[in-house]
């Protein structure tokens, strides 16, 4: 039986709720009213809440019936990486719950939820603490009603299994709550304090158990967004103009879709949040009608900005930006504001430039959204994987209050950070209210790549200078591209510098690295033109995933250039000293814990031994995302390269990761092979480029991600730690990409700085003097 409660088995309050920043959602977190809203049975997929009697709810986080299920309420979507399962466990065990009666449910916008937000691999960090004091608190709270109800001394009576024991006696769960005893509230002070199991303790974290959503996900009763359906909606595929932005509509011949047995209309969108300007959504009873109307629909624009941009001219503008010695914002790094000292006098400097492409995002489930409207409340149905970000766009769109709005969660196939940008919801919302009924809209696989939120191009340009000894003095980094917080998000998401400047910190994130590198400087610079072309979004690994790219390929030219073993050369610069020594309670270790697994990766992979011609071994580490959660991690490619194809084959990748506390092992794996995965994907295989203000690859025909045919083998482990759990979603993919470059370089001694690294770029590169 599934473990996944259905939109037709929740009692969600109807209701949405403001944006709420993290730090703003604390006090929401811990809300004690008992709310079990009447859900309408004329509202799709819900019935009323089952007579199971009183129930118990010591927080808003989870529930006990009285056949004892307890039903944990998740906010972060599920999108393939089991996180409900590894969120409820957390909570189970400081419940002592029985694993058998955990069911998970994924919970619509009510405000009291706070912010409802799934990337940059927070979920399991910044959930951990929540519902540990969540489950702390119901144990505590069923222990002290078990024993009133058995007579006991609640200091003699313990927890296990889902039930209260006191010597010989014990109480279910279930039974418990059935009684309506359990009174015991806890202030959000009261539950930061309360304490924790030891880690000898633990039952669930860190141990193999079933997912909870498995069984639904492999017998087809998962229900994702574009499975959502309501008796009379209409269909809608949108006509995509020209540009992301700016595009007008001048004329609409509908003559030959009228054709179409089952279409009805076309719309023009008015969107106040200028969020599709520009579209024209076809509506139909049918969507195949809708398919082939859209098609036939002859529609007149007069186009945005960057009608005519071309990736070159992209890529040049990047260039030209990184080049220039003001504009872009330095990162509070160093001691002082003053340029690293490259002078003439330097003993020697090295200097390069790097590059990323275009890079989609290619979810299995194409973008969809069913909105309607009933008492004066839209309501969407739709996988999400920012809801808080969404809602005050939509009320905006929609001309409503933000009470006016909710969105039902369902599973995504697939977001990747795609789906944190919710611009999709939008026409959707605005069809249904010009039509005053149901609307569902899919989009093609094409007309998702060409709306798609891609990973901006990329430049790079980095420099090192030594002294007359090797000893490093000074580096710096310089990284270009659009900024996807900034365009999406807006400013009051960018994060500050001491002196007001303002950057995206998933635009240059990674570069701000725990290597002792003398005097180091960081600036972080928007490519305007790829702001203005289209929306730069985030995608899996988000800014490491390129800066590493270019840090780790530079740091192992840094370490040629000073004739020392790469290995050799990183453990020396990782010394954890000043702002590299780590705090607590994220970051405690600090570059120590990087050196750790570098050493590890180097010694599983073999680091040193002779490989057959043309094979090479590239290592490569990070600390993942973000400073103040940093997951160490590193990479040992082995590749071969064939000089008459120049086709490169990735025959081994060894990862070592440290993530703290590992709390769904089976998760945990899966999450660093399919990142491991994506990062050879986008090294190798990935990447689009814009022709004429459009992405030019819009279908896997042409698109080719990896292969199964080209899976290496590959060798994962993690380092046994009991310290804070950190993200396992990302950290992965940014350190493939480096490894296999430098492994290109130690198999034929040539150096790519351009992902995808493709054939004939090896070619011309083992063919260049």
């Amino acid at each position: 039986m599934s473990r996944l409660i259905t939109r037709a088995e929740a009692t969600a309050p109807f209701s949405r709720r403001g944006f709420l920043v993290a730090s703003g959602a604390a006090g929401v977190a811990f809300g004690f009213s008992r709310v079990l809203a009447a859900i309408d049975p004329a509202v799709p997929g819900s019935v009323p809440a089952a007579a199971t009697g009183p129930q118990f709810e010591p927080t808003i986080w989870f529930g006990i019936d009285a056949a004892g299920i307890v039903t944990v309420n998740i906010i972060r979507a599920e999108m393939g990486q089991h996180v409900g399962t590894a969120l409820a466990r957390i909570l189970a065990d400081e419940l002592e719950a029985d694993w058998d009666k955990v069911r998970i449910v994924h919970v619509d916008s009510d405000p009291k939820w706070g912010l409802m937000v799934t990337g940059g691999s927070w979920s399991v960090w910044q959930t951990f603490p929540v519902f540990s004091q969540a489950g702390a608190a119901g144990r505590i709270a069923l222990i002290e009603a078990g024993a009133k109800l058995m007579g006991a001394n609640p200091a003699n009576c313990t927890a296990k299994g889902g039930a209260v024991h006191a010597g010989g006696r014990s109480m279910s769960y279930g039974d418990i709550a059935k009684s309506g005893t359990v009174a015991r509230q806890f202030t959000p002070d009261e539950l930061k304090a309360l304490p924790i199991k030891p880690v000898k303790e633990r039952r669930l974290i860190g141990r193999e158990t079933h997912g909870l959503d498995i069984d639904a996900k492999t017998n087809g009763t998962a229900v994702y967004g574009i499975d959502a359906k309501l008796p009379g909606m209409v269909y809608a595929r949108p006509k995509l103009p020209p540009t992301r932005n700016g595009s007008k509509v001048v004329s609409v011949d509908d003559a030959a879709a009228k054709k179409v047995k089952g279409y009805l209309r076309y719309l023009v969108l008015d969107d106040p949040s200028d969020t599709v300007p520009g579209w024209v959504m076809v509506i139909a009873t049918s969507y195949y009608a809708a398919l082939k109307a859209t098609d036939l629909l002859d529609v007149t624009w007069t186009p945005g900005p960057g009608a005519d941009m071309s990736e070159q001219t992209l890529q040049d503008h990047g260039r030209a930006l990184v080049a220039k010695a003001d504009g872009g914002i330095l990162l509070d790094i160093a001691d002082d504001d003053s340029t690293p000292n490259f002078t003439a006098a330097a003993a020697s400097t090295i200097e390069q430039i790097y590059t990323t492409a275009t890079v989609l995002h290619f979810q299995l489930e194409p973008l969809n959204a069913l909105a309607f409207e009933k008492d004066g409340v839209f309501e969407i149905h739709t996988g999400n994987q920012w809801q808080s970000l969404i809602l005050p766009t939509l009320a905006k769109a929609l001309g409503v209050a933000e009470t006016k709005v909710v969105l039902r969660s369902y599973l995504l196939g697939g977001g990747f950070g795609r789906r944190l940008n919710g611009d999709y919801i939008i026409p959707a919302a605005l069809a249904t209210k010009a039509l005053a009924r149901p609307v569902k809209m899919i989009m093609t696989r094409e007309d998702d790549a060409r709306f798609d939120s891609v990973r901006s191009p990329s430049v790079q340009r980095l420099r090192m200078h030594f002294d007359g000894s090797g000893q490093i003095q000074a580096m710096e980094h310089h990284a270009c591209a659009g900024w996807p917080t900034q365009v999406i998000a807006g400013p009051t998401l960018l994060a500050k510098t001491k002196k007001g400047g303002q950057y995206d910190p998933f635009a240059i994130s990674g570069a701000d690295h725990w290597y002792d590198v003398g005097h180091q400087q960081v600036r972080a610079v928007a490519n305007d033109l790829a702001n203005a072309t289209f929306r730069p979004g985030w995608l899996r690994s988000v800014g490491p995933g390129w800066t590493n790219w270019a840090l780790e390929s530079f740091i192992d030219e840094a370490a040629h250039h000073s004739k020392t073993d790469p290995v050799a050369f990183r453990l020396k610069l990782l010394t954890g000293k000043g702002r590299n020594a780590g705090s607590a309670p994220n970051a405690v270790g600090g570059a120590l814990r990087q050196a750790e697994v570098v050493r590890r990766v180097a010694e599983k992979a073999g680091w040193g031994a002779k490989l057959p011609a043309d094979t090479g071994l590239g290592v490569a580490t990070s600390f993942g995302q973000e400073r103040d959660m940093p997951t160490w991690v590193a990479c040992a490619a082995q590749v071969h390269v064939d000089r008459a194809t120049g086709i490169v084959r990735v025959e081994k990748l060894t990862l070592v990761v440290d993530a703290g506390t590992i709390v769904d092992p089976d998760g945990a794996l899966a999450q660093v092979q399919g990142g491991a995965l994506w990062g050879l994907s986008m090294a190798l295989h990935e990447g689009t480029e814009f022709a004429a203000g459009q992405v030019k690859d819009t279908n896997l025909n042409t698109y080719t991600p990896l292969r199964i045919a080209d899976v290496p083998q590959l060798d994962i482990s993690f380092v046994e730690s009991e310290n804070v759990p950190v993200g396992l979603g990302e950290p992965a993919t940014t350190v493939v990409g480096p490894a296999i470059g430098n492994a290109i370089y130690a198999a034929t001694g040539v150096r790519l700085r351009h992902i995808p690294i493709t054939p004939a770029a090896v070619l011309a590169a083992l063919k260049a003097p």
